[in-house]
Parts: structure tokens; C-alpha cells; sequence
């Protein structure tokens, strides 16, 4: 609550105190805003109700503020500590009733309340709206009623009333009317928000399973609800899911989105972060327990994100840290003796003592003594006749009484239905939160265990079991129907608590284990779709690849099981999904390497796809590592014309180009694609080899050739594959850039433009692939001199890249080289300089100082050590970057004489004209050689020349040179064009390091 304000002039006359159950603090809020804009001096006092503390005794330390006390009669109000309406006859007719000029009261309930109560005379606000709401609260008090003024433009908008909740509310559970306590958490989350700076508004209730995370949240979504425009609740247990939920929020901001929920989702984010159209928003993640696949997706604004976690590492993703231990014993006698109503405190009392007031177990077990009839010395009994003896012991994983309880509770289901225990113990091979039993229900129920084929052919069978779970709130049944075609979007599904699913999971009998992990195994493998490539297929994947490792899919010896192993690994490489795809891999070449032996065959299938993505993630190391053995394995056991053995070197090819060892990739590269023809013809495979090769020769610098090779790949894809394939998108992409490397800016932005737009239809925003192709546009732009909107391209692509896959990938690196250099010449050159240094030891450390992107990084580095005026330490670092270059790629490398160019001004500049003079001109005889006369590199050495040129005096020369330059500048690039203007007003080129794609 925010503390008392008092306006000048105010009185003790004027004062009121509104005392209020934490539950109404919307109430209360609204009241109070109310009474300051009409100038009263409002305390708000939160009422609370300690049992060992009477009613009467609470009313009269009440007596003692200034003003009148206005109480918000409520349930929450007289049931706080479990109070008997006869205590409270007896307090309000002992104080209020004596002191009746004191105290005022609303009520906001239509329960039943204390006969005494009428005592207090209260002005009932529910059923009514705002205005009349205010018009009763006025008159009870006695003050006008007299209207006040609207606030102004700009002006903070109060409180909204509570009986009107926010115009945007979705997926929020239904308020929890056993909620117990929590205040002076639900206080702390208010005055985080309330401190927290716009877009730093980040709050995550950290603690164990079982604490009541959810339940905190959802309270504090109701009680603080009124405050905010918007209160949206997504279920962030899995990205895929988390991503889905927040985009549906686009249709109720009534954002412009097509179908795709990838756009919705960014039409959302960007609405949250500029606070159009509502500033005070509320966005809660609730089981986001792995920050690192979902703290991308949390929104900065102004308004406020609460997000509920096991995990305490989201403390280093800019989120305050709010602990929840278990509760008071206050709250959880309180608790209980409303759940169960016929116990007594003293009851209730050893219940909580058994249970360490952890509130999961609470809510569990006074809902099972709910619907009996044992007592609660009974229950106790049957925890200590249970398997744990120490029953109110809490380990380090799960607290014990937990796993006793539920073991009595599964008992229960054994006796009762003991279908519903083999289908919630199927359920533990799938990962624990939203288990997605459609996959079950629709499998083939062929050759399945006996008991498990008449569960899933039964339908009433199925149903009852279903029921029977809901029942005693094993699971909670979620079924969201989206529209889409893809079942792994919309379909049956329960929530299984990852306790719950430890315990039932580990309480299994040895046969169960086997034959319900094959069930699954069958049912993950036959949701399948076979078509990794195919982006329709990613959210399938997306549902599946949670599962794989509970389903123990890597210790199946069946070679369907296997292929969706390698399925999805191929789906991790194809949609960015690195990180996991590395950890999978990891993991299933040592169990394969066990289960299968060394040189079983699925090895190789395995070890093609591992290194795949380990060399999108720039781990070019270890992908050349096992691509090599497998090379040479392959060699000498089948041959060096092996199909198995082309794929094992196409893969050591493109390694070897990610370590900077071109010459040798070209070598490999060159003979793989023979051997691709003679064997395969115009296959799919063989256009992947001649694009591997044309990647190569790009690398080499060799652009023509790698253009020529990517025109006939791109057009022999669209005929075989299709326009709109992520293989015929990709031959699109890197054709644009080998134009814009070669200077043919505007047919190179053409050409990107098209294809951006169809990799943002295809495969979605944020894919690496669309993220890279939107990289070469915003370089097309900048090239083609529209620096505004490059950008404004280049540091939103840098920011998604570094959000999508990390600072670390190959992508986010090359996106932030780039806003780098466009810093240095366009914005800030500090930031400029910290991005620079930030990219190259990041590197450095990934391919170590020798590698051609680090020499070029350092290049890079030196031009804003020059514009910085750090000339000697920039003249150094140049140099020593052109002999790094030229010793890694040679001396006629475009990246070489790119180096030469820069390091010919540095000469000039520290005063060295001579051999300035004599760099610049070796330098136009090789880019001539290299790239042609015409290439804008040879021609900016051409001007480069004329200056140092000028720079000895050599008048005559220097004009001739530089009129020939421009000549060919105005005939190639146009007399408007940017690098054209600079060249006629004599400003010194330069020359940016763009690292490529590998």
C-alpha cells in the first residue's frame, strides 16, 4: 500500500484509516484514492489477526490512530485466525458499539456475516457501479458528494474499482478463496514493482516445489488486478508453450498480426515495451523453472512481469528475487481449519507440525481428509505405520511426509481404479508440467502390454481414470484448442507437479518401468512427423523433444525410436535450437557408443547430425574432431566413394572453413562434389555439396566463382525443392550476398528484400536463417548508402540474434561486428569501441588469435582506436592485423587488401607518406587482379592512392589517378552515391571486416 499522504491543511478531523483484510487491498486502494482527491488524510492499516490475540483486543489498539476508522467488512475480514462469530458479537458490541462516532464500515461481501456487524452500519459496495459505489462510501462518511474533476492529460490515473477488473484479463486461475497469508510477501512484490525503474519492473518468486508459487501469483493478480489495464497469465513450463500463450495476447491489444504466431508474438512484445496501447500492464510467467530457454521471451516496459520459479538463476536475468519459504505455522493452522472445517486448532495444529506447512502437501492432504471421514490421529497413524518412519523430515530433494502422502494417496487410487495409476505412471515417462496424454490416447494400440491396449480401448475405461486422477488433484486436466492442424498445439493434456511426478516415478515396480517406457517411447516415435526441414513440422517437435529424455529414448535398441532421435536432432539444428540440440547430442553419443559399439553404423548417422550443430553453434573444433573420425573410419571400411563416407567429409569441409582452413576445405570440398555426381546426379545432396563449395570459394574470396556456383544451385533447388524450401531460401540469401560482396549493391538489395520477406513467411522470425538473411539486407542498405534504416536493421537483427542464440553464436557475433563499425561512423563511437572489444574477446576465445575473423576483428578495432585519436596504438594494431591477415589467407585476399588499404591511411597519418604511398599503390595492382578495376575495394584503393599521392607532392599523378577513379565510381555506383560523393570530396576510404557465414 502506498503510505499516508497528507495534503495541506489537514487535521486529525480529517483523517480516516481504512482497515482492511490483505485480500481487499484493491478495495482499499480505491476507497483511499478517493477520499485524498477530495482532500482527507488517509493511513491504510492491513488487518491482522494473530490467533493468539483476541478481536476485542485488535479493535481497541485500532482506537488509538487519529480520525475515524473505516473498516472493509469482509469474509477474509472475520475469518482471519479462524474466528467463531461469537467472538466477534461480543468484540464489536463491547468497542464499536461504545464508540459508534469512531468508526464507519463498507462491506464488499454478500456472505453472511456476525449479527453485530450492523453495529457498524455498513454501506454495502457490491452489485453496484463505480459511481454509486462512490456516492455510498461519501455519504456514510458524511461528506458531499459533490463531483470532482476529471484528471488531467498526463495525469496518473487512480485506482480502478475493483468491481470493474481490467479490461485485458486472460488465463488468470479462478481466485483461491482459501488463500492464507502471504502479506507481507504479496507487500514486498507491490513495493518491488512500485520502486523498480520502466523496464526493470521484474519480480520472480523463487522457491521449492510446494510452496504456493502459483497461488501467490494468482493472488496478487486478483488483490493488485484493479491497478493494472492488462493481466495476462502464461504457462512458461516449456518454450514452445510459453511463446504460444504470449502471443495470444495480440487479438485482446487489438494489434494488427497475421496467422503465424511467431508475429503475434513480436506485435506483443513491442506493444508491452512501448506501452501502446496500455502502459500498465501485468505479464505473469508462471513455472518458468528454466530461465535460460525463456528469459529472451520476458518483455521490458513500463509495465510489470511476475514470474513464479523453482530455479534461482533467473537473479541473473535482471529479475528481483523474491524467496517463498513454507508458511507460518499461524497460516497453516488457518489454512486447514478452513479446508477441513470439522477440525480443532489443536488438530490442525499437529497436522501442520507432521506436514512442516509446506502448502502443496497442506492443500493435498486436507483435501483428501475432506472427503473422509478418518481422523486426523488416524491419518498420523498411517504415516507412521508408512514406509518412511521420519515422516516430518524434509530432505534435501523432497520433504519425506510428501512422499508418504502420496503414497497413501496412491494406495487409494490402487484399491479404488488401478487403471488410474498405470496411466498416471505412464505419465512420469514424459517430462513433468503439461504431459500431453493425447499422444497416448491416439497412438496405435497395436502390440501393446494387455492392460495397457483395454485402458486405451475402452473409452470409458479411459474417462474414469482421468476422472479418478482430477478427483484428488494428481493432475490438473488443460485442454486449449488453438485452431491449428498440428495436435502438439491443441489437444488433451494434465499438469503433473514435478514432486508428484518424482515420487509416482521412483514408487515403480521394475516391469512397469520397462513396459511403460516402451509405450511412450512408441507414442513420442509415432508423433513424429518425419520432416524435420518442413518448418510446419517445428511445433510438433517443439512438443516432442521435452520427452526424450524421460522417455529414456537413447537406451532404445529399435530403429524407429533411434531415427526420431536423429529427427530431432536435425529439427534442433534446422530451427536454432543449439543449446539443446549439443546437450541431446552429447548425450546420445556416449550411450550409443555403449548400447551399440563404436562403429555401428547409426554412429555415423549420429555423428553427421551432432556435428551440425555444434558447428552452427561455432564449435568448430569438436565438430572437426568426430567429423574426422568418422571420415577416416568410413575411408578405410568402405571406401572413399561411400555415400556415408561423402557425407562424413562434406561436414569435415565446412569444419575446416569454420577453423579458418580454407585451402584444405577447398581441397575436400572440391572432390566430394565429383564424387556427389558420379554417385547421385541431381540429388538433393549433391546441390548441398556445390553450395558447401561455393561457400568455400566465398571464404577464399573468390566471389564471382562462389556466385556463379550459388546461381546454379539456387536454380536447381527451386526446380527440385521447391521456391519456398529452407535449402532454395537459403541458395537466395547467400547469392545476395555474394552480389553485395561484389559490389552490386541495388541488384543485391533486391534480391535480399524478396527473400527476407519469404523467410520471415517460411521459417519464422527469429530463425537463424531469416536472422541472417536480414543481417546481409540491413548490409545491402548500408552498402547502397539508406544508413538510417541500416541501421536501425543491424542493431535490431544483433539484438534478436543475441537473444535467440546467446552472445556467443556465429550469428550474433557477425550481427554485432557489424553494428560495430556502423557505430563507429554513424553513432557513438564509445559504444562503438565497448562493442568492438566485447566481439573480438568473444572471438578470440571461440577460435583463438590466429583465425582470419579475429585479425579482422582487430582491423576493425583499429579504425576506432584512429577515430579516437589513439594514432600510434592504431597504426600498430593495423599493421600488425595486415601481416596476420596476409600470413592467414595470403596477399591477395580481398580481406588482405582490405588491411592494406587501412593500414596505407595509418601510414599517412602518423607521417609516413613514402610507404604509405607504396602500400596503397601494390594495393590497387592486386584488387585489380583479385576483383577487377571496377570493384568499389580496388577503387577506393584507387582514391587511397591518389591522396598519398598528394601527399608526396606528385600532383600530375595523383589527379590522373583520381580522375580515372571517379570516372569508373560515377560509371559503376552512379554520381549520387554515397561512396561516389566521398571519393569527389577527397575523404579517405576505409575498409570494414565483415565476417562470413560458414
Amino acid at each position: 500500500m502506498s503510505e499516508a499522504r497528507t495534503p495541506a491543511g489537514a487535521t486529525a478531523r480529517s483523517a480516516v484509516t481504512i482497515s482492511f483484510a490483505g485480500a481487499e487491498r484493491a478495495w482499499a486502494a480505491w476507497i483511499g484514492h478517493l477520499l485524498e482527491r477530495r482532500g482527507l488524510h488517509v493511513d491504510h492499516r492491513r488487518w491482522d489477526s494473530p490467533a493468539e490475540v483476541s478481536p476485542r483486543e485488535l479493535l481497541r489498539e485500532l482506537q488509538l490512530v487519529q480520525g475515524r476508522i473505516l473498516i472493509v467488512v469482509s469474509e477474509r475480514y472475520l475469518q482471519l485466525g479462524a474466528r467463531t462469530p461469537e467472538e466477534w458479537n461480543a468484540a464489536l458490541l463491547e468497542v464499536v458499539a461504545l464508540d459508534p462516532a469512531r468508526f464507519a464500515a463498507v462491506s464488499v461481501t454478500t456472505a453472511p456475516v456476525p449479527e453485530a456487524t450492523a453495529v457498524l452500519d455498513p454501506a454495502g459496495l457490491t452489485g453496484i457501479d463505480a459511481e454509486e459505489a462512490e456516492r455510498r462510501l461519501l455519504d456514510r462518511l458524511g461528506l458531499p458528494a459533490d463531483p470532482m474533476p476529471e484528471p488531467a492529460d498526463g495525469e496518473e490515473r487512480g485506482p480502478r474499482f475493483p468491481n470493474a477488473m481490467s479490461g485485458v484479463w486472460g488465463g488468470v486461475p479462478r481466485r483461491n478463496t482459501r488463500f492464507t497469508g502471504r502479506d507481507p510477501l504479496l507487500d514486498e512484490v507491490c513495493r518491488l514493482f512500485r520502486v523498480s525503474e520502466p523496464g526493470g519492473g521484474v519480480v520472480t518468486l523463487c522457491g521449492m516445489s510446494g510452496v504456493g508459487k502459483t497461488q501467490l501469483a494468482t493472488e496478487y493478480a486478483h488483490r493488485f488486478g484493479s491497478e493494472y489495464d492488462v493481466v495476462w497469465w502464461v504457462n512458461a513450463d516449456k518454450r514452445v508453450t510459453c511463446r504460444l500463450l504470449l502471443s495470444e495476447l495480440a487479438p485482446s491489444l487489438d494489434l494488427p498480426t497475421d496467422e503465424k504466431y511467431g508475429e503475434r508474438l513480436r506485435a506483443v512484445r513491442d506493444s508491452l515495451r512501448r506501452g501502446d496501447p496500455y502502459r500498465r500492464w501485468l505479464l505473469i510467467l508462471d513455472g518458468a523453472d528454466e530461465p535460460d530457454q525463456i528469459w529472451d521471451l520476458v518483455p521490458t516496459g513500463p509495465g510489470h512481469v511476475l514470474i513464479t520459479s523453482q530455479n534461482p538463476e533467473w537473479r541473473e536475468h535482471n529479475s528481483n528475487l523474491l524467496d517463498v519459504g513454507v508458511y507460518e505455522r499461524g497460516e497453516s493452522v488457518a489454512f486447514i481449519r478452513r479446508r477441513v472445517t470439522r477440525l480443532a486448532e489443536s488438530e490442525a495444529t499437529e497436522l501442520a507440525e507432521a506436514l512442516e506447512d509446506l502448502p502443496l502437501l497442506l492443500d493435498q492432504t486436507t483435501g483428501w481428509l475432506n472427503d473422509s471421514d478418518l481422523s486426523v490421529q488416524a491419518y498420523m497413524e498411517l504415516l507412521e505405520d508408512g514406509i518412511e518412519h521420519d515422516v516430518v523430515k524434509v530432505s534435501a530433494d523432497f520433504p519425506v511426509a510428501f512422499q508418504t502422502a502420496w503414497s497413501i494417496l496412491l494406495n487409494k487410487l490402487r484399491e479404488t481404479l488401478p487403471e488410474s495409476v498405470d496411466l498416471l505412471r505412464m505419465c512420469t515417462f514424459f517430462a513433468s508440467g503439461s504431459i500431453p496424454v493425447w499422444l497416448l490416447r491416439d497412438m496405435s494400440h497395436d502390440d501393446l502390454p494387455e492392460r495397457v491396449a483395454r485402458l486405451f480401448n475402452d473409452p470409458l475405461l479411459w474417462n474414469r481414470a482421468i476422472d479418478q486422477l482430477r478427483r484428488y488433484s494428481v493432475v490438473r486436466p488443460e485442454f486449449r484448442d488453438t485452431g491449428s492442424h498440428h495436435p502438439a498445439l491443441s489437444g488433451e493434456s494434465f499438469y503433473l507437479h514435478r514432486m508428484v511426478h518424482q515420487i509416482v516415478h521412483k514408487d515403480m515396480p521394475e516391469k512397469d518401468r520397462q513396459e511403460f517406457a516402451e509405450v511412450v517411447r512408441q507414442a513420442l516415435t509415432e508423433a513424429d512427423p518425419r520432416r524435420p526441414m518442413d518448418p510446419q513440422s517445428w511445433p510438433a517437435y517443439a512438443e516432442i523433444v521435452p520427452h526424450l529424455r524421460h522417455a529414456d529414448v537413447l537406451s532404445s535398441t529399435d530403429p524407429q525410436v533411434q531415427r526420431l532421435v536423429l529427427n530431432c536432432l536435425r529439427y534442433m539444428y534446422v530451427s536454432g535450437e543449439y543449446e539443446a540440440g549439443i546437450e541431446l547430442g552429447e548425450r546420445a553419443m556416449d550411450t550409443w557408443r555403449s548400447l551399440l559399439g563404436e562403429t555401428h553404423p547409426r554412429i555415423w548417422d549420429l555423428i553427421h547430425h551432432y556435428a551440425n550443430v555444434l558447428r552452427e553453434a561455432g564449435q568448430y573444433a569438436r565438430a572437426e574432431v568426430i567429423n574426422r573420425i568418422a571420415v577416416d573410419h568410413l575411408r578405410d571400411e568402405r571406401g572413399p566413394h561411400d555415400l556415408e563416407h561423402l557425407r562424413a567429409a562434406k561436414g569435415l569441409a565446412a569444419d575446416l572453413g569454420g577453423l579458418g582452413r580454407y585451402d584444405e576445405a577447398l581441397l575436400v570440398s572440391q572432390w566430394i562434389l565429383l564424387d556427389f555426381r558420379d554417385l547421385l546426379g541431381e540429388h538433393s545432396e549433391t546441390l548441398d555439396a556445390q553450395n558447401n563449395l561455393a561457400e568455400t570459394l566465398r571464404l577464399l574470396g573468390r566471389y564471382t566463382e562462389s556466385l556463379e556456383m550459388n546461381r546454379l544451385t539456387w536454380k536447381a533447388r527451386r526446380e527440385l525443392l521447391g521456391d519456398r524450401h529452407p535449402r532454395t531460401l537459403y541458395s537466395g540469401f547467400v547469392c545476395a550476398t555474394d552480389l553485395r560482396l561484389l559490389g552490386r549493391y541495388a541488384e543485391a538489395e533486391t534480391v535480399q528484400a524478396e527473400n527476407v520477406r519469404e523467410q520471415r513467411i517460411v521459417m519464422g522470425p527469429d530463425n537463424p536463417q531469416t536472422l541472417a538473411a536480414e543481417h546481409n539486407l540491413a548490409l545491402c542498405l548500408y552498402r547502397g548508402g539508406d544508413h538510417d534504416r541500416a541501421g536501425e536493421l543491424l542493431l535490431r537483427v544483433q539484438e534478436r540474434s543475441e537473444r535467440v542464440l546467446g552472445e556467443t553464436d556465429p550469428l550474433s557475433l557477425r550481427s554485432a561486428a557489424s553494428s560495430g563499425f556502423f557505430l563507429r561512423e554513424h553513432g557513438d563511437i564509445e559504444q562503438a569501441r565497448e562493442l568492438g572489444e566485447s566481439v573480438l574477446a568473444r572471438y578470440e576465445s571461440m577460435l583463438g588469435a590466429g583465425h582470419p575473423f579475429v585479425v579482422g576483428c582487430r582491423a576493425n578495432h583499429a579504425l576506432v582506436l584512429r577515430n579516437v585519436g589513439e594514432l600510434d596504438t592504431a597504426h600498430d594494431l593495423m599493421e600488425q592485423a595486415l601481416a596476420d591477415m596476409t600470413t592467414a589467407v595470403g596477399d591477395k585476399h580481398p580481406w588482405t587488401l582490405g588491411c592494406a588499404l587501412n593500414t596505407s591511411a595509418l601510414r599517412n597519418l602518423v607521417g609516413d607518406p613514402e610507404s604509405a604511398a607504396t602500400l596503397s599503390g601494390v594495393t590497387v595492382d592486386r584488387a585489380a587482379e583479385t576483383l577487377g578495376t571496377r570493384h568499389p575495394l580496388t577503387l577506393s584503393a584507387r582514391i587511397a592512392h591518389a591522396a598519398d599521392l598528394r601527399a608526396l607532392r606528385d600532383q600530375q599523378q595523383a589527379e590522373k589517378v583520381e580522375r580515372e577513379a571517379l570516372a569508373d565510381f560515377y560509371a559503376v555506383l552512379g554520381k549520387q552515391h554515397v561512396h561516389t560523393v566521398s571519393a569527389r570530396c577527397r575523404t579517405r576510404p576505409y575498409w570494414d571486416f565483415e565476417p562470413q557465414i560458414i
